[in-house]
């Protein structure tokens, strides 16, 4: 309980200091707008010509997107900005102020900084899974509820995890936000299920930039397509980038020298 009121307290410092700046809320609306109505512009294109894209139906992408907004918005709301917030600190030797706080130092490098408006975003996507979930009437059930719960939370973990991995990479490389950069390129590929996609871009979208398991697997929860073993493999891959993440960050501290070395 602790660590969540620290979470809880980070959120509101930082939201009353984006709340100060109200025009930031009409560009974040106006960008969000943009980039659903692309989203969606793109699959009107696509069944204008088809009935269905590699087995899925227009509802399903839907919920696609849906879930590529909710997942991207989560990371850009706090994830991304406390790691980029945290790679400043290593360049400018401030992160010491942080190593000498009475709390785990990873967790308070990863909820520091919040994007409030980045709640568009979240509140878009969960939007757009509803309106899926309605057009989904006859196969979205209390079991597939539940196995979207778990799939999801499973996947933000997963992204949770592999963004600590390329942030710690900048105890050693100056300008890895230039990584994280690229990682958010490639995640722009999440809008649409990685099963379309050829054998080798499917394969480096699922194992070697995990968008698949955080987008797609929880998608599939919601259109029937989800089996129990993706599920575990979901469940265990979340639980192996955590541990991964939690000793790669340990590994990366005791490297760190700190400003005054």
């Amino acid at each position: 309980m602790r660590y969540v009121r620290l979470a809880w307290s980070f959120f509101r410092i930082s939201s009353l200091r984006e709340i100060q700046y109200r025009a930031n809320f009409f560009l974040q609306a106006l960008q969000s707008l943009i980039g659903l109505g692309t989203g969606l512009a793109g699959l009107g294109v696509v069944f204008a010509h088809t009935s269905n894209l590699g087995g899925w139906k227009p509802p399903q992408l839907l919920a696609v997107l849906g879930v590529y907004f909710l997942v991207g918005g989560l990371m850009n709301l706090m994830i991304r900005p406390s790691m980029q917030r945290f790679m400043e600190d290593v360049r400018l030797g401030t992160l010491d102020f942080v190593l000498t706080r009475p709390a785990d130092s990873q967790f308070l490098i990863s909820v520091r900084e919040v994007q409030f408006w980045k709640m568009i975003d979240v509140g878009m996507g969960i939007t757009v899974l509803v309106i899926a979930a309605i057009l989904l009437a006859g196969t979205v059930g209390v079991l597939q509820a539940l196995e979207f719960a778990v799939a999801f939370l499973a996947g933000g973990l997963i992204v949770y995890g592999f963004f600590t991995i390329l942030a710690t990479i900048t105890f050693w490389i100056v300008r890895a936000d230039n990584i994280l950069v690229i990682f958010l390129a490639v995640y722009d590929a999440g809008r649409w299920p990685v099963t379309i996609y050829p054998g080798a871009l499917r394969y480096a979208l699922t194992f070697l930039v995990p968008i698949a398991f955080a987008v797609t697997v929880p998608a599939q929860s919601l259109t029937g397509r989800l089996t129990g073993g993706t599920l575990l493999e979901t469940l265990a891959l979340a639980a192996a980038i955590l541990a991964i993440s939690r000793w790669f960050w340990g590994f990366g501290l005791s490297r760190y020298t700190g400003a005054s070395a």
